[in-house]
C-alpha cells in the first residue's frame, strides 16, 4: 500500500510536530550517587512518521520512552510538547499507546477480552469494547482466535494480540518498545512486513526502539542514534528507501550503503558503552 513520506524535521507540512523533546534530561539519585540516564535530548517527529531509535545498551532509549508516555517525569531542564502544547508532570498519561517489551497479556482472559482492556479502562461498556475489537481482528489476522488464551498461540500471534491492543487505545502516538525482539527471524521479518500495512492503514505516528539496525532501517522513515550513556542525540538518519518496502530491499545496495553508515556510528558508541562497564 502506498502512502505518504515524511523524511523531514516537521514544521514543513504541519503547524506542530506530533511529538517534540527539548532539551530533554533525566537523573537518578542525588549528589555523588547522581546517575544521568539521559541528558540534552532534542527531536521533533510529524504526524504520521514512523522512527526508530537505536543505540547501545544502557543508553537511556526506554527511559526517553517512559517519560514519552508519562510514566516518568522529565527533569525541569527541558519539556515534552505534544501538538505543540507543552505536557506538565503526569499530563502525558493516557494520552499516547505505549507497548512495552513483553505483550503482558492477561493468561485468564481470551483474546478478545484482553484486545479490549484499554477500551473498558477508557468506560466503554463491554459489549461496544468487544465489537469495536472483533471489527479489527481479520486485519491482524486472528480472525477465529477470538475465544482462544494467551498460552494457545504462537508468540508472533501473541504480539499482534498486543499490537491490536495498542491500536485500539486510538492515540495519535505510538510507542513500541522492542515488540519483536523475542521473535525468531523468520516471525519477526514477517511481523515487520505486517506492521508497515498496518501502520499504512491507520496513519499513526510510530517511535519504535530496537537493536536490529536492519529493523530500524526497514521500518523507519528516520533512525535515531542515541550515545552510550548519558543518553544524547549522536546522529538522526533519513531512509529515503521507497515504501512499500518489501523483503529483497533490505539487499539493495542502497540498504547496505545506509547500513554500514549507521553500524559504524553504533559500533563506536557500543565500545564506548563497553569501556565505560569495564572501568566501573
Amino acid at each position: 500500500m502506498d502512502r505518504p513520506l515524511t523524511t523531514e524535521i516537521p514544521g514543513a507540512a504541519h503547524r506542530f510536530p506530533q511529538i517534540e523533546l527539548v532539551n530533554v534530561w533525566k537523573r537518578f539519585g542525588e549528589k555523588e550517587q547522581e546517575t544521568v540516564a539521559v541528558h540534552k535530548v532534542d527531536l521533533a517527529i510529524a504526524p504520521g512518521e514512523f522512527v526508530t531509535l537505536v543505540g547501545p545498551s544502557g543508553c537511556g532509549k526506554s527511559t526517553l520512552f517512559n517519560m514519552i508516555a508519562g510514566l516518568l517525569p522529565p527533569d525541569p531542564d527541558g519539556s515534552i510538547l505534544l501538538s505543540g502544547k507543552p505536557q506538565q508532570d503526569g499530563a502525558l498519561l493516557g494520552k499516547v499507546s505505549f507497548m512495552p517489551q513483553r505483550d503482558l497479556l492477561f493468561p485468564w482472559r481470551s483474546v478478545l477480552d484482553n484486545a479490549t482492556i484499554a477500551l473498558e479502562v477508557e468506560g466503554m461498556s463491554r459489549r461496544d469494547a468487544r465489537a469495536k475489537a472483533e471489527a479489527l481482528f481479520p486485519e491482524f489476522g486472528l480472525k477465529g482466535f477470538e475465544k482462544h488464551y494467551p498460552h494457545q498461540l504462537s508468540g508472533g500471534m501473541r504480539q499482534r494480540v498486543a499490537l491490536m491492543r495498542t491500536f485500539l487505545f486510538e492515540r495519535d502516538l505510538i510507542l513500541l518498545d522492542e515488540p519483536f525482539g523475542a521473535l525468531d527471524a523468520l516471525t519477526r521479518a514477517m511481523m515487520q512486513r505486517w506492521l508497515l500495512d498496518i501502520w499504512a492503514r491507520h496513519w499513526r505516528t510510530v517511535l519504535f526502539i530496537t537493536h536490529d539496525i536492519d529493523e530500524a532501517i526497514f521500518l523507519g522513515d528516520r533512525v535515531v542514534v542515541m550515545t552510550a550513556r548519558p543518553g544524547s542525540i549522536k546522529c538522526i538518519e533519513t531512509i529515503s528507501l521507497p515504501r512499500p518496502r518489501d523483503a529483497s530491499i533490505v539487499t539493495s545496495p542502497e540498504f547496505m550503503d545506509i547500513k554500514r553508515k549507521l553500524l559504524a556510528v553504533i559500533e563506536e558508541e557500543s565500545m564506548k558503552s563497553f569501556a565505560m562497564e569495564i572501568s566501573a
